[in-house]
């Protein structure tokens, strides 16, 4: 929330400048987003007014103004259709300096000479209409500077209040806050009820009771809505980012600055029969910003008898928009329940400051005060007539106060200090909570029905610790016997493997846990995620069971930047619907890798080869590798609904499985809009994390005896099953196995393929014969072809 800094003043003004006001509220918990000056930098413009227009002899869209400005008349020729004898407008005389450092000088127009120049809001900077000069009000003092006259030498701060602080969404909020830090009296503009000069009413209904708990509204005939709203209200609603809209529109808006409480203004010829507070019908609704939304049963909205109005806490209707014929309105003040405006604004993508307080709670007992005031302010712009309050009402459904007790040992005992009961009870008492009881050791409160957040004795000491200062409180380090837990060495942490990967060229991504429903399907249709009840957006309704969505979404977005070469990855949870678990949902940690494009980057030492499923098989076995147990990894042809299903294979650990690899499926493929084929893999954090220790080893002295061994299998054998058959007969000092070659013919009716294996031999105290080496590659050779149908290629 933006305001305006001498607004704040007005009520409760502390002997502190801007910037230890800033430093005291943040400390209190309302943190300041800025700080800004209520307008651009202005020298040298003063109010003029139009005492004199001729024509321009030389051109038809220019006059010859003569303005007072002070002393004497000043000749200015000036282009705005709107130039006329006896308007009040900004002047900038000559030597004046505007907005970009645009400095005013004589001149000559067509031959006539200008002494300053008459400015339009634009070209000031302080509003955005550019169709004339800006008039000002018939009761501007001229001659008098312009950042005196607007009261310019202010600031704008701009407050971000966390969601349970709603009650701070208002000057009067704001005031009560600076009052309790400064212990002093907050001065309020009165709400006096305004005297009723008609009778007329219009019947109200409520039929949701738990949604509006309390109508108010308030009939006003024979408005004139053709009346300029004050300067002084249009100046305080642009330091709050609020365009000026006309009368009805700007009170409702000023209101809800100044109260909190959110209004709204309905033409009353335009209303049928009276007001009914019900559940949308699948009805569709025109509203004010010219967009049209079809509005659902679960959604609380304003109607009549015969059409929905407006969107309740939200936004109004079109149809029933007060508007320059309008002479008779109807005002509405209303308290909706939190519970039933939450997440309806973003559900039609119409987030408004209506939204924005009632989502996070408004007094209750603010709707009276609230018309009161607008009424007051409308008869002083706009005249008219005063009907009666209507008051609508279920007060079971309004909120209840409560009765907190708070202990005063509980006090010293969670803030570290001693406080006085009578300090204690008189922050409490200046931040509006009523003192029910007092005894010797705690006291009973009632909170204010503006604090809606208050509700235990928790609650309670937050706010003394808040109003004492939470940088006034002792520090101290705590201690206590903790027991140290033993961290074994043979688990290793996620960042050995990150390290791995990034040193062959992978770049780290941290994606959300929110993704997109249908493209969780594509990747895992066998698990069905849990959904959001309010999500950010339809396209991060749903928990990621893998992380494999993530990383499509990050090569996409790259891919579609001209990032031709990608290899990403992420350590991330995975949320797993179980309902072995008490929350219904099992978490656990994964790591998963893409990679498409090229094989290497692009330079002129660079291939154009593009990566294919060894690539990414062998970057996940350098990682594997890390563990020095890599015999206890295996990889096994298998389909994944993900995966091309020539082109993937479940990773085991010692037979169980640990997680997936393979190139994506064509269709995924096609929905991503991927015109290169994408590699990935994922495998669980823990089942990897184990790893063999080192140990010391003497190197043998004695030389290795290497064999080449390449036998002729058929082509659906697999390398890796050759390899454990060879590595399980060939003895124990067997000290390296390699396969180094597969060469399979091109010819159709040719169905094996030729694997070649390099076996190192080496005795770590003797060398070895070649009796010995032979009769390990005997047995090698007699296994591989009982248990593969391998034979030795000649």
């Amino acid at each position: 929330m933006k305001f305006s800094e001498s607004w704040l003043r007005q009520s409760a003004n502390p002997a502190l400048s801007t910037e230890e006001l800033v430093a005291q509220v943040t400390m209190a918990g309302l943190e300041i987003d800025g700080v800004e000056d209520a307008a651009p930098s202005l020298s040298g413009v003063v109010v003029g007014e139009i005492v004199d227009v001729a024509q321009h002899p030389d051109a038809d869209k220019l006059r010859v103004c003569h303005v007072v400005g002070g002393d004497e008349k000043t000749q200015v020729v000036c282009g705005a259709p709107n130039a006329r004898v006896g308007i009040k407008v900004p002047f900038a005389t000559v030597g004046a300096v505007l907005p970009g450092n645009f400095k005013i000088k004589k001149a000559k127009l067509r031959g006539v000479e200008s002494f300053g120049m008459l400015c339009a809001q634009d070209e000031l900077g302080l509003g955005d209409d550019a169709s004339g000069l800006w008039e000002l009000p018939s009761d501007a003092s001229v001659g008098v500077d312009l950042v005196k006259y607007l009261d310019l030498d202010d600031a704008i701060i701009e407050v971000d209040l966390t969601p349970n602080r709603g009650d701070c969404l208002s000057i009067r909020g704001m005031a009560r806050e600076v009052g309790v830090l400064n212990k002093l009296d907050v001065c309020s503009e009165p709400c006096a009820p305004v005297a009723e000069t008609i009778a007329d009413v219009i019947p109200v209904r409520i039929d949701s009771p738990n949604g509006c708990a309390r109508y108010v509204g308030r009939i006003m005939r024979d408005l004139d809505l053709s009346q300029t709203t004050p300067q002084w209200m249009q100046e305080r609603l642009r330091r709050s980012g609020i365009r000026s809209l006309g009368p009805a529109v700007d009170v409702t808006n000023y209101v809800l600055l100044e109260l909190g409480q959110p209004m709204h203004a309905f033409d009353l010829t335009k209303i049928d029969g009276g007001i009914v507070v019900r559940m949308g019908k699948d009805e569709s609704l025109s509203l004010l910003d010219d967009t049209e939304v079809k509005v659902s049963q679960d959604t609380l909205v304003i109607a009549d008898h015969k059409k929905v109005l407006a969107l309740a806490g939200i936004m109004g209707g079109a149809d029933s928009a007060v508007g320059d014929e309008t002479t008779d309105i109807l005002f509405e003040s209303a308290w909706f329940n939190p519970l039933a405006v939450a997440g309806k604004a973003r559900h039609y993508g119409k987030h408004t400051d209506s939204s924005h307080r009632f989502e996070r709670g408004v007094d209750s007992d603010l709707q009276i005060a609230a018309i009161e005031r607008a009424t007051a302010l409308m008869l002083e712009i706009c005249g008219g007539s005063v009907g009666p309050l209507i008051v609508e009402e279920s007060t079971p459904d309004l909120p209840q106060l409560q009765e907190i007790t708070l202990r005063d040992e509980r006090v010293a005992q969670q803030l570290g200090v001693v406080i006085s009961p009578d300090d204690v009870d008189g922050m409490l008492t200046r931040l509006g909570l009523t003192l029910v009881k007092r005894d010797a050791s705690a006291a009973t409160w009632t909170s204010p029905s503006w604090r809606f957040d208050l509700a235990i004795e928790q609650d309670l000491i937050e706010e003394v610790a808040r109003i004492y200062g939470y940088n006034n409180l002792p520090t101290s380090t705590p201690t206590m016997a903790l027991d140290l837990q033993p961290n074994p060495e043979s688990i290793e942490e996620p960042s050995l493997f990150r390290s791995q990967l990034i040193s062959r060229g992978y770049q780290e991504v941290i994606t959300y846990s929110f993704v997109d429903p249908d493209l969780q399907n594509m990747v895992d249709p066998d698990v069905k995620p849990v959904r959001l009840a309010n999500p950010i957006s339809s396209d991060m309704a749903a928990m990621r069971t893998n992380l494999w969505p993530g990383l499509l979404s990050t090569a996409s977005y790259n891919l579609n930047r001209q990032q031709t070469r990608i290899r990403i990855f992420e350590v991330g949870q995975c949320f797993i619907p179980s309902k072995k678990e008490q929350l219904g949902l099992s978490q656990s940690t994964a790591l998963a890798g893409l990679i498409c494009g090229s094989r290497t980057p692009s330079g002129w030492t660079g291939s154009k080869e593009k990566v294919d499923f060894y690539d990414i098989k062998g970057d996940l076995e350098s990682v594997l590798a890390n563990t020095n147990l890599s015999e206890e990894f295996t990889f096994e042809a298998c389909e994944h609904p993900a995966l091309h299903p020539g082109q993937s294979a479940k990773i085991l650990r010692k037979g169980v499985q640990i997680g997936w690899i393979g190139q994506l499926h064509p269709k995924v493929q096609a929905h991503m809009d991927f015109s290169l084929p994408v590699y990935l893999f994922q495998v669980i954090s823990d089942k990897i994390a184990e790893v063999r220790l080192p140990n010391y080893a003497d190197v043998s002295k004695f030389p290795e005896v290497k064999r080449d061994l390449a036998f002729m299998v058929d082509a659906s054998v697999e390398a890796s099953s050759l390899i454990n058959c060879a590595r399980n007969a060939a003895g124990k000092h067997l000290i390296d196995l390699k396969l180094f070659d597969v060469y399979q013919s091109k010819d159709v009716d040719n169905k094996g393929k030729s694997i070649a294996l390099g076996l190192t031999f080496q005795h770590a105290s003797r060398t070895l014969t070649d009796e010995e080496i032979n009769r390990w590659i005997d047995n090698v050779v007699a296994d591989v072809g009982k248990a593969c149908g391998a034979e030795l290629r000649k």
